[in-house]
């Protein structure tokens, strides 16, 4: 049974380390809360296991620390690594918390898709206004088109919901497989394609040198007027001069984006003031909860480490998932 030194890295540490010490009383546990701090605390400790969340955002975390020795295994508290760069997997493992809001997220999802289709903007600017207007109605969501990029836990949850509405599902992943709650799955190289037949896009694949970028001018030029976007992947995935365009315009009926290329958002950035975007502060993942159930994921692997077994949610650095 292997006794490691093992840091948590987070913005509540003395949380995470009283739930790791549940089940692993054994071992020296030091918690952290900042990104300037870690790289001290892992000279001095020399501990060999990380768990980090970032907490802080991407810029300035200190990732060259937390990948080189005496570190051996660091687990990432969410589920993008794209703040980590380039790492050998050789010599050190990195793990990620995939799953542990793809519920949440996939809510999210449905939720604001369905504010469009119910129109609730409206029915609160009635409201203020004091404005009966019986007949103007709603929308079924049922029977329309939601394409999914990306099937992983996040796009798996998304699928589940949207097919028990009603929808019919097409999901785009790069091994494209028959998956469940699908009614179509496509490689990538089919999205030329696929933009114009989504009702509803949802976008939850990593921030890749693949996907950078790739939901761009001529994917809205091919949606129809109608559609509604949710991004619930990482800034960087959307284009945002086209986006910003496209809902200015009315080229697409409106979205949802909880992750943005520049976070926080700056004040002046004009997405603030479109009335058919719904604009929240990458929060589609933080739910009551979530911080504990994440650290818990990570003292049942830290058992795996431990015990010489496999891991879970080891991410291949050439995929970034």
């Amino acid at each position: 049974m292997k006794h490691p030194t093992v840091i948590l890295h987070t913005n509540a540490p003395d949380e995470a380390v009283t739930i790791v010490a549940e089940q692993h009383p054994d071992l020296p546990l030091h918690g952290c809360d900042s990104y300037e701090a870690l790289p001290g605390l892992i000279a001095e400790t020399g501990a060999e296991v990380i768990y980090s969340v970032r907490f802080q955002g991407g810029p300035g975390y200190p990732a060259a620390a937390a990948l080189s020795p005496p570190v051996r295994w660091l687990s990432v508290g969410g589920s993008g690594v794209d703040h980590l760069g380039a790492w050998d997997p050789q010599a050190v493992t990195v793990t990620n918390a995939a799953g542990v809001a793809a519920d949440m997220m996939a809510e999210y999802a449905l939720g604001t898709a369905l504010s469009f289709t119910l129109d609730l903007a409206r029915y609160r600017r009635d409201q203020a206004a004091r404005a009966w207007d019986p007949d103007a109605g709603v929308e079924p969501l049922e029977g329309k088109t939601c394409l999914i990029l990306g099937l992983g836990k996040t796009g798996h949850a998304v699928a589940r919901r949207m097919k028990a509405m009603g929808l019919h599902v097409i999901g785009v992943r790069a091994r494209p497989k028959p998956t469940a709650n699908c009614d179509e799955v496509h490689g990538m190289a089919a999205l030329p394609d696929l933009w114009a037949r989504a009702d509803v896009l949802v976008i939850c694949v990593p921030l890749l040198p693949s996907t950078r970028g790739i939901v761009d001018g001529a994917a809205f030029a091919a949606m129809k007027p109608t559609a509604i976007l949710v991004d619930v992947s990482r800034g960087g995935v959307i284009e945002e001069a086209p986006l910003l365009e496209a809902l200015q315009t009315g080229r697409i009926r409106g979205g949802a984006r909880d992750v943005y290329a520049q976070e926080p958002l700056p004040p002046e950035s004009p997405f603030w003031d479109l009335p058919n975007l719904i604009l929240t502060p990458h929060s589609s993942a933080v739910y009551d909860g979530w911080a504990a159930r994440s650290v818990r994921m990570f003292a049942e692997n830290l058992g795996r480490y431990r015990r010489g077994e496999p891991l879970s949610n080891i991410v291949d650095p050439t995929r970034g998932y």
